[in-house]
């Protein structure tokens, strides 16, 4: 294939947004994509077009993101493309590579500090001393101050001031943190280790204060793409404008409305602010959105055109691309057990009809709310996986598996293919593929160890690795075993090994079969089938800690991001009171879809009508045993969702008497009863006056004009017997 031939190939199948995002003439391009709206493909197509047009040189690229995960996956997607040698990395890892590479120029023989992994174990030491003593929470809160006043640019004798400014809710008094910061910073430098932070500024400060480090990192990179820009902090951004040296050769990719992470010290106003510091910037906007139904897209663009603020200037209107689905569905509950007991039942319920577990998560707004629904899915037996807890290659049962595997290379015989080699290999740790445990933490082990099976089919149906979503542009990789030493058919299962291994060193795990429990900020990025977002109450989203209108709205693009991870079906759902009997709570000022009087719900999306303003009559699914709210389903009794118990028979008879009904007083039928109220009747079956009134549209004239002939009717008569 020649080159034109192959970059006109990128270009197909993009929509016009996108193929002006991939065509933008070389210099600084800011590229707004919403949520779903295929910001991978169009950042990796806009690199691979250039390549392959001639306009640049793969080699002479860096694309930094913020996870190693979606790192991989441009690599891959490139590689695909047929523009391999790309740097795709985080932004910790290029720039600990460069540091790594110039040490020995720049530390004048010294060796390199030791990188910490983790900064709690000395912020502890540091706290106590001045004199604080911490337990491990406590030392976590100072680490993440530290860190964020590192990433701000923030030195200790700064922080007090810096803190007041930006409104910091502290663990200690600003004051004692400086103390504990001063002392941190100390500590380290006694014992000869550095932090992330130290590794990213040790970047910045060999190329500004050594011009000969400075023209050889900028004659590698010369066209730079960064993806995620809205979640920049000050220090990553002063390392690219290390980079760029005054260059303009930049792309930029991003999403205001999904910044959700100032806490850390990441801010948009870079990417806010990028027209107007790079004059005659090309601007393009993503707006098709091809994740989400037109139902979830709606009720997204609900949430967050209600936004105000500096990030609104750049809000995106989202348009949905898929087929309609089914409607948003709002729940309320008596209190937190009730909301996670009919979560675990639809998340069974699902998996059931047919969804992958995997496709199926469960999102809240701080992990202390996952115990409830642990317990509850454990309860109903249906396994699930936490989001952002213990890494996936940390766990022992993973480490356990690795060394199980190395050792099969050496006994598996020869010529078995890999995934029974997995599977033999895996019964060492005592696993085996049938029967795994009907839920809690023993699932959890078996779908970890499941999806290493998964990823050797996988691994073994792509020959080159790809499948597995690395392609590595690190260092090379080790010499091949000699296949004789092994016997024959044995590299399979060596390759699949190393494979794991580099997997491990980044951090990139398998998707593991279970339903997933996450916060909606480890969710960002992510996506499936099904999503639940819970706890939508105020004070828990957004949060008591909330205080001034900027946090105020971080917590809305909370929700927008949590929304928007929903390809098909979503539920949003509180709990009127925490436990049994508690307080009562409102719900999320966020919701516009909730008609706040208890009367009705728009799932569609649009603000909330006004309303009068007596209280109604609360009405409860008889199935689940959520608060109803639209008209249509309190008349019912149920969730429209929830399994119908229609005896159809006793259905057909009361159109039939219906019809007769409202041809002889010459009304249409629906006056009579609506199409609604007969599907209670057939489904609720009462059999006293009382529970005629109980169904919602049924009131005292009704019960004077028809209550005895329909009791009748329920129970048993014919229509022509109480016509005749």
């Amino acid at each position: 294939m020649g080159v034109h031939s192959a970059a006109h190939r990128v270009l197909a199948g993009l929509d016009p947004d996108q193929r002006a995002a991939v065509t933008a003439p070389a210099g600084p391009v800011c590229i707004l994509a919403g949520a779903g709206t295929g910001k991978t493909r169009a950042v990796t197509s806009r690199i691979a077009y250039r390549a392959l047009t001639g306009d640049i040189a793969a080699r002479h690229v860096l694309a930094v993101t913020f996870t190693a995960r979606a790192a991989a996956e441009m690599r891959a997607r490139l590689t695909t493309l047929g523009v391999p040698g790309v740097q795709a990395r985080t932004f910790h890892a290029a720039a600990l590579r460069q540091v790594r590479y110039f040490a020995p120029r720049l530390l004048a023989g010294r060796a390199m500090p030791e990188l910490l992994d983790s900064k709690v174990r000395v912020v502890t030491l540091a706290a106590a001393k001045v004199g604080l003593r911490t337990d491990r929470a406590a030392a976590r809160d100072l680490a993440a101050e530290i860190e964020w006043a590192k990433s701000s640019l923030v030195e200790p004798g700064e922080y007090a001031v810096a803190a007041a400014k930006a409104l910091r809710d502290t663990p200690y008094e600003p004051a004692r943190v400086a103390e504990v910061f001063s002392a941190y910073e100390r500590l380290k430098r006694g014992n000869g280790v550095i932090d992330f932070e130290d590794m990213l500024r040790a970047a910045v400060w060999g190329i500004e204060e050594h011009p000969d480090v400075a023209e050889q990192v900028r004659n590698q990179y010369r066209h730079l793409v960064v993806d995620e820009y809205q979640d920049v902090n000050p220090l990553q951004q002063r390392l690219l404008d290390a980079w760029l040296g005054g260059r303009d050769d930049l792309t930029v990719v991003g999403d205001a409305s999904q910044t959700i992470y100032s806490f850390t010290g990441a801010t948009s106003a870079y990417l806010v602010d990028f027209p107007r510091q790079h004059r005659g910037a090309t601007v393009v906007r993503l707006v098709r959105d091809y994740r989400s139904t037109p139902q979830v897209v709606g009720l997204a663009n609900a949430v967050i055109s209600q936004a105000r603020g500096a990030e609104a200037r750049l809000r995106l209107e989202l348009h949905g691309q898929r087929p309609p689905g089914p409607e948003p569905e709002l729940r309320i509950f008596t209190d937190e057990p009730a909301e996670a007991n009919a979560v675990a039942a639809r998340c069974r319920a699902l998996v059931a009809a047919g969804t992958p577990a995997r496709e199926i998560a469960v999102l809240f707004r701080t992990n202390a709310q996952s115990e409830a629904y642990e317990k509850a899915l454990s309860e109903a037996e249906v396994p699930y996986v936490l989001q952002g807890a213990e890494r996936f290659f940390d766990r022992p049962e993973v480490r356990q598996a690795m060394i199980a595997l190395r050792a099969a290379t050496r006994s598996v015989p020869g010529g078995t293919p890999l995934p029974v080699a997995v599977v033999e290999g895996l019964a060492a740790v005592g696993w085996a593929p049938d029967a795994p445990p009907a839920g809690g933490a023993a699932r959890e082990r078996w779908e970890a160890l499941a999806a290493l099976v998964q990823l050797a089919e996988e691994y073994a149906a792509t020959p080159s690795g790809s499948a597995a979503g690395v392609v590595d542009d690190g260092p090379a990789r080790p010499e091949p075993i000699d296949e004789a030493a092994v016997g024959p058919g044995q590299p399979g299962l060596v390759e699949f090994t190393e494979e794991l291994a580099r997997r491990a060193a980044q951090q990139h795990a398998p998707t593991v079969e279970g339903v997933t429990l996450a916060s909606l900020h480890s969710a960002k990025g992510l996506e499936w089938d099904a999503v639940f977002l819970v706890g939508l109450a105020e004070g828990t989203l957004p949060t008591t800690y909330a205080k001034t209108p900027e946090q105020v709205e971080e917590e809305r693009r909370l929700l927008y991001v949590g929304i928007t991870r929903a390809r098909q079906w979503l539920w949003l759902s509180y709990a009127a009171a925490r436990s049994p009997g508690g307080r009562a709570r409102r719900p999320s000022r966020f919701l516009p879809q909730l008609d706040r009087s208890g009367g009705g719900e728009r799932a569609g999306g649009g603000p909330a009508r006004r309303v009068e303003r007596r209280r109604p009559q609360v009405a409860s699914c008889r199935i689940c045993g959520a608060t109803l709210l639209a008209g249509a389903d309190r008349k019912l009794g149920r969730c429209p969702s929830c399994p119908s118990d229609l005896d159809e028979e006793l259905y057909e008879r009361l159109r039939e008497w219906r019809q007769r009904v409202a041809g002889a007083q010459k009304v249409p039928a629906y006056v009579v009863f609506t199409d609604a109220t007969l599907t209670a009747l057939a489904e609720r079956r009462p059999g006293r006056t009382e529970d005629l009134v109980a169904i919602a549209g049924i009131g005292p004239r009704k019960v004077g004009l028809y209550g005895d002939t329909v009791l009748a009717l329920v129970a048993g008569a014919t229509v022509d017997d109480v016509c005749s």
